[in-house]
């Protein structure tokens, strides 16, 4: 494993990176700070407030010291030394500014608005003194920047693994601006301090990190704090090394990266492939059944995927009983999953893919139409309802019972396969009489910091949460105990709803156990509540829709008011979707997708105070209902009472509403003036500074780009059709950016398929990918690709996904082909068969 990297770094490097890798394999935990990059090789994490140096002085005292008033803007230049030959020019600042530059050499001449800090100078205090800093993006800079709350002009940094997340961190608490490295060198510094001087940072969490990772390392040290059942040592160096691959950025090129880089997950039992495309239509057979279960009811639908998971659950028990120690079968999860069933009882297996954003994306809850496609990679749940005395309980949980003098009590039990690139338990249980108050279900905040308590079990809240609103919401209460086992190839934080289909997939196999006839898009909004209600996450429902209601091979059309659908949507034999994920961790849960989310909401509320004064002023001015075609009195009152953004048109939101609308707002004025943002999901923080007119703008404008696109794929075949169907992902890609949903990712896969397109090889020939969008929640995740449906498009999509390995050196996972929602797929009831 070591030896096949040694040639693509230096002797020295290469023993300092042994030394690093032995000393984390016996590492019990990882202290980890906020904005950390992932690091899957710690199976224990504990998270801390920012670390930063402490003020020795208020800002005036230092202002008054350095002589400047408090009327003029300060930038303070942070490069940790300057480079060599750079020349500081007076224009390089707006009129009035001073630039303090931290590190500068003696021999340094400066223009009379550039002033040289002292050697001895303390630069936090300088920093907390000035209106905005200049430096390149590091995790001191950007925690000082936060905790002192002064905007941060960042130039990007190349071959630094921790960029992106520490990006992400401004972008969230509004504190960052980034400069093109071309504009610091040749001075045009101008637009970005104007714009970082209007941002409003709104960061209000700890900052006593330093102390209270020393007191952990002091517990730690006095036998307080302990930590069991760890990995390998093998086996954390490895999830480092691939970590390390993954997130290494090496421009230009190939890091030869090991075989097994490639098939770390496969070899995990995670994934069905690899980073390639999955399970493609030529290169599979399908398995042969497993003989070891009889199929009572349903049909496998001649999905290899859903024969493999039935081979696996044929061999848990016969894993257990044989005493293997190879490494992959030592993994917990997989001890876990052996010990979860009765095999003399029968077991409902349910299936649930996740979906590709064609079109539509975040304006679902601005009452959009969208266009989604059910994913290749799909979730399967195992499920066993059991009476309490025949369940095979764990060892802790019958321990837990016994402690507290219970009989036989109703069990969950669930194992989540995946764990071992997550970051989080593999396995959950509770009491079902945990969800009780009283002698009603648990309120869903309850539940919320019911499964937050445990950050590495919060994942259970997904599936334990279909109970809970079923309870809820259908008023079913559950007497038996259940078992359940997680297994899914959708891989999480890629845009592809990763969470939508484990809550599909969980729901509706707990209903074939009970005999619960729900149907799909029924089935489909009550998992909506499990996410909005029970995870706290504010999704719109397209996601969950498309799960259950999908077909293969075409595309879900719903307007999510709040979910209608209209119908499926041929793809034509001519075009195909393509999903490129960017490697960047995408959360529908995120500070950005959310904000966006308040944003659109109070865009909503703003517009319909407008219509109501201008229903206000023609009624003081006299207007009657003659006058009502003439002057447009009736669509004031509809669009002052509007549901949804969607139902404004375009041209009625450019004519009347767009200069009403203000860029940003910060939460306590608008809750000042308008009391509520009426989104039953969100909060809004009164001391944040929310966007109001892009997010506002996007869905209005997408539900018109959308009714296009899905027009466009039922007119006649032909370049034109593809050209119009790519623009419009286009354009829906760079409206997630004006909303601030953007990253630097998806922009470059954004850019390597516009090169392809505009390559002369494909303008000589017919076109092959004609457009991209980020998709889902944005902000990272997977971008949705349209092209001609042949050959030469799917060699360019491989050239993508090689020039961005070359970049970034990650591999992307490339989603292609579609299989059934779970509506149609329905579910499995089997039973293992008696042995002669």
């Amino acid at each position: 494993m070591i030896l096949s990297i040694q040639f693509v770094i230096h002797p020295e490097i290469h023993v300092c990176m042994i030394q690093i890798a032995e000393d984390y394999s016996h590492c019990e935990f990882l202290i980890r700070l906020p904005g950390y990059c992932p690091m899957p090789a710690f199976r224990d994490a504990i998270d801390v407030p920012l670390v930063v140096r402490r003020l020795h002085k208020p800002h005036e005292e230092v202002r008054k010291e350095l002589g400047i008033g408090e009327d003029v803007k300060i930038v303070i230049l942070n490069f940790g030394g300057q480079p060599s030959g750079w020349t500081l020019k007076e224009e390089y600042l707006p009129r009035g500014w001073l630039c303090l530059v931290c590190g500068a050499s003696e021999s340094l001449d400066l223009p009379p608005n550039f002033v040289k800090l002292a050697k001895d100078a303390y630069t936090p205090d300088v920093i907390a003194a000035s209106d905005c800093m200049l430096g390149k993006i590091g995790y001191g800079t950007v925690s000082e920047a936060l905790a002192y709350k002064i905007p941060f002009v960042f130039v990007r940094r190349d071959y630094f693994n921790e960029e992106p997340f520490l990006r992400n961190m401004l972008e969230s608490y509004q504190g960052g601006v980034e400069m093109i490295r071309r504009d610091l060198l040749t001075g045009h510094w101008k637009p970005y301090l104007e714009h970082a001087i209007s941002l409003k940072p709104c960061y209000e969490s700890g900052i006593n990190g330093g102390e209270v990772a020393a007191n952990i390392l002091q517990d730690t040290a006095s036998g307080k704090n302990h930590t069991s059942d760890k990995l390998s040592g093998a086996r954390r160096l490895r999830d480092a090394i691939v970590l390390g691959y993954q997130l290494q950025r090496i421009p230009g090129r190939d890091l030869s990266i090991p075989d097994w880089y490639a098939s770390a997950e496969n070899e995990l039992g995670l994934r069905t492939g690899s980073p390639s495309a999955e399970m493609s239509d030529d290169s599979f057979h399908l398995p042969s059944l497993p003989n070891d279960f009889e199929i009572l009811h349903g049909d496998v639908m001649g999905l290899s995927d859903t024969v493999n998971f039935l081979k696996s659950l044929s061999e848990l028990d016969s894993f257990i009983d044989s005493g293997k120690s190879t490494e992959k079968l030592q993994i917990r999860e997989r001890k876990a999953a052996g010990r979860l069933f009765d095999w003399e009882e029968e077991i409902f297996v349910a299936r649930a893919p996740g979906r590709l954003d064609v079109m539509g994306g975040i304006a679902d809850y601005s009452g959009s139409l969208v266009l989604q496609m059910p994913t290749r990679e799909a979730c399967h749940v195992a499920l066993q309802k059991i009476q309490p005395t025949k369940q095979r309980l764990w060892k802790h949980t019958q321990a837990r019972h016994n402690a507290k003098g219970q009989g036989n009590t109703p069990v969950l039990q669930i194992v989540s396969y995946g764990s071992e690139l997550s970051n989080r338990g593999p396995t959950f249980d509770m009491d079902l009489s945990d969800f009780m108050d009283g002698d009603q279900p648990m309120s869903y905040e309850k539940a919320r910091s019911y499964f937050a308590r445990d950050p590495s079990q919060r994942w259970a809240a997904y599936t334990a949460g279909t109970i809970l609103v079923l309870m809820k919401e259908l008023g079913i209460r559950f007497e038996n105990s259940i078992s359940v086992l997680v297994s899914s190839a959708v891989p999480e934080g890629k845009g592809v709803s990763s969470s939508a289909a484990v809550e599909v997939a969980t729901m509706s196999a707990i209903a074939a156990a009970h005999g619960l006839n729900i149907e799909p898009r029924e089935l489909a909004l009550l998992c909506q509540k499990v996410e909005n209600h029970v995870v706290g996450a504010p999704c719109g429902v397209m996601d969950q829709m498309t799960s259950a209601c999908g077909e293969a091979n075409k595309l879900l059309a719903m307007v999510c008011q709040p979910a209608e659908v209209l119908g499926l949507v041929d793809i034509p034999n001519h075009i195909r979707f393509w999903g490129i994920d960017s490697g960047i961790r995408h959360s529908v849960g995120g500070a950005d997708y959310g904000s966006v989310r308040i944003g659109a909401f109070m865009g909503l509320k703003i517009i319909k105070s407008v219509a109501m004064g201008l229903l206000s002023q023609s009624s003081a001015n006299g207007v009657t209902s003659d006058d009502l075609e003439e002057d447009g009195i009736e669509l004031l009152e509809t669009e002052a009472s509007l549901d949804y953004l969607c139902d404004l048109s375009p041209h009625r939101y450019e004519a009347l509403y767009v200069k009403q609308l203000p860029e940003t707002m910060v939460g306590e004025s608008f809750l000042q003036k308008y009391v509520d943002h009426n989104d039953p999901v969100t909060v809004i923080d009164p001391k944040r500074n929310y966007g109001i007119r892009a997010a506002s703008r996007h869905p209005i404008y997408e539900n018109f780009r959308v009714k296009a696109f899905k027009a466009l794929l039922t007119s006649a075949s032909s370049d034109y059709q593809l050209t119009a169907l790519g623009e419009l992902l286009y354009q829906c890609n760079y409206s997630y950016s004006a909303c601030g949903l953007g990253s630097d990712g998806t922009d470059r896969i954004i850019q390597l398929v516009q090169e392809m397109q505009h390559s002369k090889v494909s303008r000589s020939v017919e076109g092959t990918l004609y457009g991209g969008k980020i998709t889902g929640g944005g902000s990272g995740g997977t971008v949705c690709v349209v092209g001609r449906n042949c050959l030469r498009s799917s060699e360019q999509i491989l050239q993508i996904q090689k020039k961005y390995q070359d970049a970034t050196g990650y591999l992307p996972i490339l989603f292609e082909g579609s299989s059934p929602g779970a509506g149609t797929f329905g579910h499995l009831r089997i039973r293992r068969r008696k042995q002669k």
